[in-house]
C-alpha cells in the first residue's frame, strides 16, 4: 500500500487555507481554481476506480463549497492511488492550483 499522507495533507492545507480567505479573495480567482481542482482529482479517482466509465464532472456547489469539495476529491483520489509517483503527481497538482489560487 502507498503512503498518501503527503497528499492528503496537501489537500487539507489548501482548504484551510481556502476556508480563511476573505470572500473577494474567492470571488478573484480562488474558489474557481479550487473547483477545477476538485474537478480534476474527482476525474482521476473515477478514472482509476472504472477505466472504462465516463467520468462525471464535479457540481459548481458555490465558492463558499470549493474547500470541502477539493477536501472530498483529494481523500478520494488517496484512497486509489497505487504508486508513489501518483502520489507525487496529486500533490504537485494541488500545489500548483493553491499558488495559482493566492492563499
Amino acid at each position: 500500500m502507498v503512503d498518501t499522507t503527503s497528499l492528503t495533507r496537501a489537500v487539507d492545507h489548501f482548504a484551510d487555507r481556502l476556508r480563511a480567505a476573505p470572500q473577494s479573495r474567492l470571488q478573484r480567482a480562488a474558489a474557481a481554481e479550487a473547483l477545477a481542482l476538485a474537478r480534476e482529482l474527482a476525474r482521476r479517482a473515477q478514472l482509476r476506480e472504472d477505466p472504462s466509465a465516463e467520468p462525471r464532472e464535479m457540481p459548481d456547489a458555490g465558492m463558499f463549497a470549493a474547500a470541502d469539495q477539493i477536501t472530498v476529491a483529494g481523500h478520494d483520489l488517496a484512497l486509489v492511488l497505487q504508486s508513489e509517483a501518483e502520489v507525487q503527481e496529486a500533490v504537485r497538482l494541488v500545489e500548483e492550483a493553491q499558488k495559482r489560487a493566492g492563499v
